[in-house]
């Protein structure tokens, strides 16, 4: 087994091995991963953080020994707090990272970094103040950044910065936390689930105070929940069925 770890801003994650290939996420500086098979220009890599699957670039990471991935995966997380940030290389030279980076690598990689650091874990009230900072974000299939988001992604990225672990996908996050039977028992930061014809879970948001939810539907925005779904405003028409509501933490 080899291991390996994010030292650019951020990479794509893909379906297959192919720069044309679906972005079915993307991996943010210092994150580390498992390598579980390799090819010529590709390599087929699980994340430590949610266990995802996918394949990236082999000229996009830096290759690490167990014992470092290990000590790594041991520690505490370390988060970059800054929408934008920049880490110092070796020759001075600055390379910007996005909120949600990990820096428990920084003295593997050699690289320095000043800026404001998430170490704690938060309340559930801070939740929806978190997700504010993505607000306008532009949604992105498969993203995970302030440039570009999905409405797991967004989840997923809200919830690692205040201490919590969501899977990658909102199927997927469906699954875990305690199911609720009403909008009327649920508080600012659970999850809401969204279904298609099918019953298949395809949208997920952060419940707000007073019937309001935060998702990622075109850009990251704030619309009114009710117990058929999103009631989109601008539309004037329900734009999400909701399907259940779920209590993480």
């Amino acid at each position: 087994m080899q291991y390996g770890i994010c030292n650019l801003s951020i990479i794509p994650l893909r379906s297959e091995p192919s720069d044309k290939s679906e972005l079915v996420s993307q991996i943010l500086y210092g994150e580390i991963f498992k390598i579980i098979e390799l090819r010529k220009s590709w390599c087929r890599i699980r994340l430590d953080f949610d266990k995802y699957e996918g394949w990236i670039d082999r000229k996009q990471y830096v290759e690490i020994e167990k014992d470092a991935f290990h000590s790594l995966k041991n520690e505490r997380l370390k988060l970059s707090g800054d929408l934008v940030e920049f880490v110092q290389f070796e020759n001075d030279q600055l390379h910007p990272i996005l909120i949600g980076s990990t820096l428990n690598g920084l003295d593997l990689l050699n690289h320095k970094f000043e800026g404001h650091t998430i170490e704690d874990q938060f309340d559930k009230a801070h939740l929806v103040k978190t997700a504010f900072l993505y607000l306008n974000t532009p949604y992105l299939w498969g993203g995970k950044s302030p440039f570009g988001i999905d409405c797991s992604g967004f989840t997923q990225m809200v919830y690692k910065l205040n201490g919590y672990r969501l899977l990658r996908d909102a199927s997927q996050q469906a699954t875990q936390g305690e199911a609720l039977s009403f909008i009327e028992e649920s508080e600012p930061g659970d999850l809401a689930f969204f279904d298609n014809s099918e019953g298949e879970i395809i949208h997920v948001g952060i419940i707000m105070k007073d019937n309001y939810i935060i998702h990622a539907h075109g850009k990251v925005r704030v619309d009114r929940l009710d117990h058929s779904g999103i009631f989109n405003a601008d539309k004037k028409m329900h734009t999400h069925k909701l399907r259940v509501i779920k209590k993480i933490i």
